[in-house]
């Protein structure tokens, strides 16, 4: 897979210092360049949001963060680096003579993108000896968290630069999206402009506030958007005829007149005042932080259920994340081999805010995932991966008993340690304590019990040698161990 293997971000506003957010906690070391004398401070911001983030958002291994260097000079920003991102502000002299200066220090073969979100790449490659390496990678704000990047080529473009900047945005969990012709604005700002310029006109002529307008959005289709878009929101529209159907149907109505779509809006003084009036009144309580915390946490709660969507598939923004995870899974280094002699530690978690209930404490299901997630640890620890899993073998779990002890709070940080029982591979007899990190208290326990199976026969049967091999040292080491104090116990039953 094609891989970035240095970054430089010139230009660290919030744009810029989310792409060198994205860079390091993909494991790539990466070099800033913005002379602004705050610089440092906004990126460190940033830097803390996105980390937060990634906290919420996926319990698979990262790699090693890389490391974030600050560069006194855009040339010694570039030096070495095979993806160079711009990011200053958009004005077309300002960037043109950027990407120049770019172009004239970094090693030929890098990749240069730009962040514009509007500005034609042909008009950002004019004066560039090397032209064919530069593009539109325009990205949505969070770089960190929302995963789409438009590519977009200028008339010296070429095609292949393209294709390797969308291959090497997958392995930092981006999808890159070709667009086939160079145009203003490229494809989603078109969309938001277009949405933009009613949204003003709507306020300017006193239909609504600023709060019902977001209340029109995100209660209805700003939902059916995040996962199904335009085009196939609007086919499920049309019923079983289709889109066709909705076409002949709502089509005509594009000639009433709905929208100004044409008309500027005069955004004067007056305008401006009652706009700005209507947002304090509307969320003004709040600092930006916080609007920026609720923003990450809803976003990393929509790509989770997506990541569920279509039966466990994933679905849009959830699948992409699934596959990321799967990268990263695949990327993570072998376990160590585990000291037979004493419970094993499979796993680290820590409470994020979506797992707390309306008591203040974990929900339940949470003690039940920290316990499924330390099962799969196990199978990878004996060498049941996802190749060996399409090979068609793998585990199923049959039964398990949970007790739940201790509150876990907002923040804490927990760990899961293993004991095996008695097993003989084919049924994987286990006992697991899950432990908070600050006193190794143990606030939940769970015996498990799985079946290895052939997928393909849909029956039980003895997982292959190579898997026992690792296996059976483990059983036969944890042996010699007391039994664990809960082993056995049903519900109900008297301590």
């Amino acid at each position: 897979m094609s891989k970035i293997q240095k970054a430089a971000c010139i230009g660290g506003g919030v744009i810029g210092g989310a792409w060198a957010a994205r860079f390091v906690l993909a494991g790539i070391d990466t070099t800033i360049f913005d002379p602004h004398p705050e610089a440092e401070r906004i990126i460190g911001e940033v830097m803390a949001n996105a980390e937060r983030a990634y906290e919420m958002l996926t319990m698979a291994p990262l790699p090693p963060k890389g490391k974030l260097t600050y560069a006194a000079s855009l040339e010694e920003a570039v030096a070495g680096a095979d993806w160079i991102q711009e990011s200053v502000p958009e004005r077309v002299d300002l960037k043109r003579g950027v990407i120049t200066q770019i172009d004239a220090a970094a090693d030929p073969q890098a990749l240069i993108g730009s962040s514009t979100s509007g500005i034609l790449p042909t008009d950002l490659q004019r004066d560039m000896k090397h032209p064919e390496r530069m593009f539109v990678a325009h990205p949505y704000n969070p770089v960190y968290l929302l995963p789409l990047a438009e590519l977009v080529g200028g008339e010296k473009t070429s095609r292949a630069v393209l294709e390797d900047a969308k291959a090497k945005l997958a392995p930092i969990g981006m999808k890159g999206v070709i667009l086939n012709k160079e145009i203003e604005g490229f494809v989603g700002d078109r969309l938001l402009e277009a949405l933009w310029r009613e949204a003003l006109w709507l306020i300017n002529d006193d239909i609504c506030d600023t709060e019902t307008l977001d209340d029109v959005i995100r209660y209805s289709f700003g939902m059916r958007w995040a996962q199904m878009g335009l085009f196939e929101t609007y086919r499920i529209a049309g019923g079983e005829a289709g889109m066709r159907h909705f076409l002949a149907q709502f089509g005509p109505c594009l000639a009433w007149p709905w929208t100004k779509l044409t008309d500027v809006v005069d955004l004067n003084d007056e305008l401006v005042d009652k706009i700005a009036g209507q947002s304090d009144a509307q969320s003004g309580a709040r600092g930006i932080r916080d609007l920026e915390r609720i923003r990450d946490q809803n976003l990393v709660g929509i790509m989770q259920a997506l990541k569920a969507g279509d039966a466990g598939r994933g679905w849009g923004a959830g699948k992409l994340l699934s596959e990321f995870e799967q990268h990263l899974w695949s990327a993570a280094p072998a376990p160590a081999a585990a000291d037979v002699t004493k419970p094993i530690k499979l796993a680290d978690f820590r409470v994020h805010p979506s797992w707390v209930d309306y008591n203040g404490h974990m929900t339940e299901y949470r003690y039940s995932q920290c316990f499924a997630d330390s099962s799969d640890a196990l199978l990878r620890l004996i060498g049941v991966d996802m190749d060996y899993v399409s090979a068609g073998h793998s585990y199923y779990t049959v039964e398990n008993h949970v007790r739940l002890l201790d509150e876990c709070k907002l923040g804490d940080a927990l760990y899961v340690e293993l004991q095996l029982l008695p097993s003989d591979g084919k049924k994987l007899h286990s006992f697991f304590w899950l432990r908070r990190a600050a006193d190794n208290a143990v606030v939940a326990t769970c015996e498990h019990l799985m079946l290895h199976v052939s997928t393909a026969e849909g029956k039980t049967v003895p997982p292959l040698p190579e898997i026992l091999a690792k296996l059976e040292p483990l059983i036969a080491g944890h042996a010699s161990l007391p039994v664990p104090g809960g082993a056995g116990r049903h519900v109900g039953q008297k301590r």
